[in-house]
């Protein structure tokens, strides 16, 4: 059992007579919340949701509503080390130099790679570009977006000739209908989705379409839920496409004055799906469904197609992006209010980074390697001395590459590729056989760590300054509120130190992100032609043009940088103030100036299904984010689901012989995922989904990215997270229980899963082995990890075959253990958490060993409002009571759902008969 579970801070209640009060960004999702914070003596006591934002007008959700508690110095690296000894900046950085200039010199600029997050800020993205593609000569940099948004902003670049969202967050306030596909942004993005529930109780009349093959907390909101087969979206597409030329739906003035390729774009469509019917077979939905839904589109004008990872997490995401996209240009459903395709970012600045190039297919200020003349205007642009000429290794190649030997030195900064990238356990072994690896890192649980040469400490969220962008092009900044801890330096500054001992001094003499932001707005502007010269300029023009220009911030003061107003791009002299909405003249950033329709043949995921295996689907839930290192230090945010799971459907847990919360194990590669069956109508038959969020710093084989083949779209480098067979088995435990405990330790169980709460950690267990414990060798076998403790109290019962230790220290209650040898044992923590920590005399020790409380006020039931803990039970019982009978009431009465709105579909649930 891992013990590098991390420990909430306690804040302690403070004066506000010295506080300082600061606005900023959050660091979760795309959607980019503005943040409003209250400081006290360096410390960040509280964050509400800044109400004069654009994005979210003072809502936040849960995880939002968390940030002040992920603040702290607790399992934070604090001092650089290299090769597991602490080190100074100077000796760290100049081993990082001395290695990378020494690999370059002996095998050549492609024998070093980065590989970065759409998590860092858009300053720290522009120096890693500028560093390898600029002056170190080589495109080897890529970034986790590889995993979220590769396939979307290919699909962009092919349509409309730029990576370029054409919409906003209004549109969604202003639609007839909005279709929702491959995406719950009920859970992956709160705030937009109020935002989409808002907007219907204004407008009745405004319909919401889910495309989704799991039935979710977004899908049980909508109007209408096409449950497709898993990897079908564009069929569905292609269907949508011959279904408005066929009645009526195209706007063939629009396709006539704005668009290319039409013609062989419904050629190819028809061709593959002559009829309605053929195209319900191949997504395996009812024909009236299809029709229904198909009606929707075609019959209203204003129509936002809102797409995310279900669409670009694929073999073929590309296509599926574009056959949405297709449906919009050839309807002319672009470019005005209440329409468009929008693609809604995973990560808070998955969008900056690829304004930079963070991508290795990518050139900074959205140009790119196919266009000499752009490879040039960069050059020219930084002065670079070895400038890239080629696209670099994506991602997953990247880690090939590292593993054949052929990348000899990796930096990898903010991101957690060992628990995130498909195969994650040959990523593991990789990096075990690299030669160089450096790891910028904020915490101590990420996983990546252990496999470094070099560990760099960097800041993160409260610590750091910088701009990131939002799913629709809004930039904001994320302010600096308080100091670091330890030696901690920005991921920017620390480049840059190293970059300056490469010899590159007078290109990196940065002194703070300000500088470097200027530098990117004025490359964005840099020898930009306008749309009207980009389609009469020559071919041999050295000038480009791009959508993204910003260089009306060139020349920002640090004061207004500091004080920086959420801004849509483009920026620049003849948009001040931005643009909310492009394409509106139906001017697109192509050569011609027309969009392009492309061809698509639909392909279905690109390995099936054995009779023995399940198709899983991958994803979120509501309150974790990415591999957990920030959010899994909250205890409120572990209590929705404190440990991993594996949703199946009753048909396929009667074959299994499985019932609800037991363990199932999932196979695949050589790797096993262990979690426990939450038995649902959501998912079809023969399908599972798991989340993405556990790894074996939270939980043993609950790593479900080492389970995903390496399987990747061919144009994006995108990896297939969403249709991945695994086999299927239950877990078959002997015994199972759980372990609360002040301090961390490490039980060598089959499972385990650990928890933070709020006096320390809790272990969740099970065993296929007899239950090692009994009452006379339990008090020694703990004792090896408690030594402090001498007092126990012990109860077994033969007849019901459980047994609960109890370890107390001066009257304290240290540990709780509580195992059933008849798993799965059904129990419930709460009352055991609300006693760890505390004294407790000798009469009242064998009350505690019943591990409930006497009139049950303390269970709760499970969390459904993790905002104010608002439990199932307590829930039901206001129902029962007669005291509500709405959300509202339950609002009102218990304050769930009053929040961040996250669990308010859950709420709805209980009111459906």
């Amino acid at each position: 059992m891992n013990s590098n579970i991390i420990f909430t801070d306690k804040q302690e209640p403070a004066s506000l007579s010295n506080a300082t009060f600061h606005k900023t960004t959050c660091p979760y999702c795309g959607v980019g919340c503005g943040v409003s914070t209250t400081v006290v003596n360096n410390k960040i006591v509280a964050v509400t949701g800044d109400e004069e934002h654009p994005s979210n007008f003072g809502r936040l959700c849960v995880k939002g509503s968390s940030l002040h508690e992920t603040v702290a110095d607790k399992g934070r690296i604090l001092t650089p080390s290299v090769f597991g000894k602490p080190a100074s900046w100077d000796e760290a950085t100049t081993v990082v130099a001395e290695q990378f200039k020494q690999t370059i010199a002996e095998h050549g600029p492609d024998s070093v790679a980065f590989y970065v997050s759409g998590q860092i800020l858009t300053e720290d993205y522009y120096i890693v570009n500028k560093l390898m593609k600029g002056f170190i000569g080589s495109a080897n940099v890529d970034t986790n977006s590889r995993l979220c948004m590769a396939s979307a902003s290919v699909a962009h670049k092919r349509a409309f000739g730029e990576d370029v969202v054409p919409g906003c967050y209004e549109d969604l306030e202003q639609a007839d209908v909005i279709f929702i596909v491959g995406s719950n942004p009920a859970y992956a993005h709160p705030i937009v989705y109020q935002r989409i529930v808002k907007a219907k109780e204004d407008n009745p009349n405004l319909k919401v379409v889910v495309i989704d093959p799991r039935a979710t907390a977004t899908s049980k909101n909508a109007d209408l839920h096409i449950q497709l087969k898993p990897g079908t979206d564009a069929f569905y597409f292609n269907g949508l496409l011959a279904y408005l030329a066929n009645n009526n739906g195209l706007d063939e003035e629009y396709i006539k004055e704005h668009c290319l390729g039409f013609d062989e774009t419904l050629a190819a469509a028809k061709a593959q799906l002559p009829t309605l019917d053929s195209v319900a077979k191949a997504c395996d939905v009812e024909l009236k469904t299809l029709f229904q839904s198909y009606e929707l589109f075609a019959q209203n004008k204003n129509v936002v197609s809102m797409f995310s990872m279900g669409i670009n997490q694929s073999s073929s995401g590309v296509d599926k992006g574009n056959a949405l996209i297709n449906c919009h240009l050839a309807s002319g459903k672009i470019g005005y209010p209440g329409a468009g395709p929008f693609s809604i970012t995973g990560q808070p600045n998955a969008m900056g980074g690829r304004e930079v190039g963070g991508l290795a297919n990518q050139l900074a200020g959205h140009m790119h390697f196919e266009n000499p003349n752009e490879i040039e205007l960069v050059k020219r642009f930084w002065n670079a001395p070895k400038m890239a000429h080629k696209q670099g290794l994506k991602a997953v190649d990247m880690f090939d590459a590292v593993e054949r030997g052929e990348i000899k030195a990796i930096w990898i900064i903010a991101t957690n590729p060992v628990v995130s990238m498909p195969n994650a356990n040959v990523v593991k072994e990789a990096l075990t056989k690299c030669p160089l690896v450096v790891v910028s890192e904020s915490y101590e649980s990420a996983e990546t760590i252990n496999y470094a040469d070099v560990v760099l400490p960097a800041t993160t969220w409260g610590e750091k300054e910088g701009m990131v962008t939002s799913s629709e092009r809004t930039i904001s900044l994320q302010k600096s509120l308080v100091s670091a801890p330890g030696l901690a330096k920005n991921d920017w500054e620390i480049v840059t130190l190293v970059a300056q001992k490469m010899g590159f001094k007078d290109a990196f003499d940065y002194k703070d992100p300000h500088e470097i932001f200027t530098e990117h707005a004025a490359l964005s502007g840099f020898d930009n032609l306008s749309a009207e010269e980009n389609i009469v300029r020559s071919e041999d023009e050295y000038r480009v043009h791009r959508a993204f220009d910003i260089s009306g911030l060139a020349s920002i003061s640090l004061d207004e940088y500091r004080n920086f107003t959420p801004t849509p791009w483009p920026i620049n002299k003849e948009n001040p103030y931005g643009v909310k909405r492009l394409f509106t003249q139906g001017v697109f950033a192509t050569p011609t100036g027309k969009a392009n329709l492309i061809p698509i043949t639909a392909k279905l995921p690109q390995v099936a299904p054995t009779s023995s295996q399940m198709i899983m689907n991958t994803g979120r839930i509501r309150d974790q984010w990415h591999t957990m290192t920030r959010t899994g230090r909250v205890p409120k945010l572990m209590t929705h689901f404190a440990e991993p799971f594996i949703q199946v459907n009753a048909e396929d847990a009667k074959r299994l012989n499985v019932k609800d919360k037991e363990l199932l194990q999932l196979d695949n590669l050589g790797s096993t995922y262990i979690g426990r069956a939450l038995i649902t109508d959501e998912q079809r038959v023969g399908e599972i989904f798991v989340p993405i969020h556990w790894n074996d710093s939270f939980s043993k084989s609950a790593k479900v990215s080492a389970l995903i083949n390496p399987i990747t779209d061919a144009l994006s480098g995108q990896p297939e997270f969403k249709q991945c067979p695994v086999e299927i088995t239950a877990f078959n435990a002997k015994w199972a229980g759980y372990l609360v405990s002040t301090v961390p330790v490490s039980l060598n169980t089959d499972y385990w899963t650990v928890a933070t709460i709020e006096q320390g950690v809790k272990y969740v267990l099970a065993d296929k082995n007899e239950l090692p414990f009994t009452k006379n060798n339990s008090e020694a076998l703990l004792q090896a990890y408690y030594p402090d403790i001498s007092d126990w109290v012990v109860l077994e019962d033969d007849k019901n075959h459980f047994l609960r230790i109890a370890g107390f220290h001066e009257d304290e209650l240290i540990c709780f253990f509580s195992a059933c040898a008849d798993a799965p044992i059904k129990y419930s923590t709460q009352f055991i958490e609300k006693q760890i920590g505390l004294k407790h005399d000798v009469k009242s020790r064998f009350k505690l060993l019943s591990a409930l409380d006497s009139d049950g006020s303390l269970d709760v039931g499970e969390i459904i409002c993790s905002c104010f803990q608002v439990g199932e039970k307590t829930i039901k019982d206001a129902i029962v009571s007669g005291d509500c009978s709405s959300v509202k009431a339950l609002g009102e009465k218990l304050q769930c759902g009053t929040n961040c709105g996250s669990c308010i579909p859950e709420l709805k649930e209980y009111f459906k008969v």
